[in-house]
C-alpha cells in the first residue's frame, strides 16, 4: 500500500468511486425491502414490547458500533437499552443483565468467536436472544432472528463491513420506528428525553417558560401618541399593547406603525395612540404553545412581538423574537 499525497486526482473517477458505494449500499436496503425474511418480525416486536427489563445490544468490531448506536435510539425513544460487548461479557460485564432482560445480538458473519461462545451463558441466565444476522444457519444461538441474507460489501475489495453496517443499522432502525407506533410515542414524550440542544429547544421549552409577564408595556385606550412612544422608548421591546379598562387587548402600536403613521396626513402626537395602531395584531391563546411553534408565527408573519392573551383576552405576556435569539433559538434572516 502506497501513501497518497493528494496530488494528481482523478477527480472524475473519484466521483465516480464515491457514488458507487453509495448506490451499492442504497440498492442493498432496497433488494432487502423486497425479498426480506421478517417471519419473526412479530414476535420480535411482541418480545420487545413486553420486555420488563431493558432491551441489551450485544455485538463486536463495527457491529458493536451498530449496536451502540442502535441502544442510543431505543433508550431515547422510551425504551430502556444498554450496550453489552461479547468479550467484557465473558470476564464480568454478564452481571447487567437480568431475567428480565432481552438480548439483540448483531453480527452479519453469524461466526464471530466471542458472540458464538458468550450467548449459551446468557441464555442459562434465562435472557430471550434475536439475532441480526446473515442466515438462519448462524453458529449463534437465538430464539428469534431477522436474516440480513447473502450481501457483498461496497468497499472496493468487498471485505470491510460497509452493506452488512449499513443494512444491520437501517434494520435496528425499523425495529425502534416498530415499537414508537406501537407505543404511541409522541413528540412531548421525545421532548422529555431530550431537553438539551436545539432538539430541547425545538420540542420542550414553552411560549410559558419564556414569555416576559412583569413590566409590560401596557397603554390605556386615550394615551396619547406622544405619551406611548415614551412608554415604547423606556420598555425597549419596540411596541406598546393597548388594552381597555378591564384589560383587555385592543391593539398593538410598534415602531413600524409608527413610522407609518408619520407619513400619515393626520399625523398627531396629542391623537389617542389607538388611531395609528394595528388593531388586529397577531396573538396566541395558549401559554403552553411550544416556543419553536411561535418562532414559526413570528418568521411567517415577519414581526417581533407576539402577544399571548387569556380566554378573556386579556394580556398574559408577551414573546419578543430576541428572547428567542438569547435562548439559542436559530432565527431565519430576512
Amino acid at each position: 500500500m502506497k501513501a497518497p499525497n493528494g496530488e494528481n486526482l482523478d477527480k472524475k473517477n473519484l466521483s465516480k468511486d464515491f457514488l458507487d458505494v453509495i448506490t451499492k449500499e442504497a440498492t442493498s436496503l432496497l433488494d432487502y425491502a423486497k425479498k426480506a425474511d421478517i417471519k419473526d418480525l412479530v414476535s420480535i416486536i411482541s418480545l420487545l414490547l413486553n420486555t420488563e427489563g431493558k432491551v441489551v445490544f450485544c455485538g463486536v468490531g463495527k457491529s458493536a458500533l451498530v449496536a451502540k448506536k442502535a441502544s442510543a435510539t431505543m433508550s431515547s425513544t422510551g425504551t430502556p437499552s444498554v450496550f453489552l460487548h461479547a468479550t467484557e461479557g465473558m470476564h464480568g460485564d454478564l452481571g447487567m443483565l437480568s431475567t428480565k432482560d432481552t438480548l439483540i445480538v448483531i453480527s452479519y458473519s453469524g461466526a464471530s468467536k466471542e458472540l458464538v461462545e458468550v450467548l449459551p451463558h446468557v441464555r442459562r441466565l434465562g435472557v430471550k436472544i434475536i439475532a441480526i444476522t446473515k442466515s438462519r444457519d448462524s453458529k449463534m444461538i437465538y430464539d428469534y432472528i431477522l436474516p440480513l441474507g447473502e450481501l457483498k460489501e461496497a468497499c472496493p475489495l468487498g471485505i470491510a463491513p460497509t452493506t452488512s453496517t449499513t443494512l444491520s443499522l437501517a434494520i435496528t432502525d425499523a425495529l425502534n420506528a416498530c415499537l414508537m407506533i406501537e407505543k404511541n410515542f409522541k413528540p412531548e414524550d421525545f421532548a422529555s428525553f431530550h431537553p438539551g440542544g436545539s432538539l430541547g429547544l425545538a420540542l420542550f421549552v414553552k411560549v410559558k417558560d419564556l414569555m416576559q409577564t412583569l413590566n409590560l408595556p401596557l397603554i390605556s385606550q386615550d394615551t396619547k401618541l406622544k405619551d406611548a412612544v415614551l412608554v415604547m422608548s423606556e420598555c425597549k421591546l419596540g411596541s406598546c399593547l393597548i388594552v381597555d379598562s378591564k384589560g383587555k387587548l385592543l391593539a398593538v402600536l410598534s415602531d413600524g406603525d409608527l413610522r407609518r403613521s408619520m407619513m400619515r396626513e393626520d399625523f398627531d402626537l396629542s391623537k389617542p395612540a389607538l388611531d395609528f395602531a394595528n388593531k388586529h395584531p397577531k396573538t396566541i391563546d395558549d401559554a403552553n404553545l411550544l416556543a419553536f411553534d411561535a418562532l414559526k408565527i413570528l418568521e411567517f408573519n415577519k414581526i417581533q412581538l407576539l402577544v399571548v392573551i387569556d380566554k378573556d383576552s386579556k394580556v398574559s405576556g408577551i414573546l419578543h423574537i430576541h428572547t428567542l435569539v438569547s435562548a439559542g433559538f436559530n432565527v431565519a434572516k430576512s
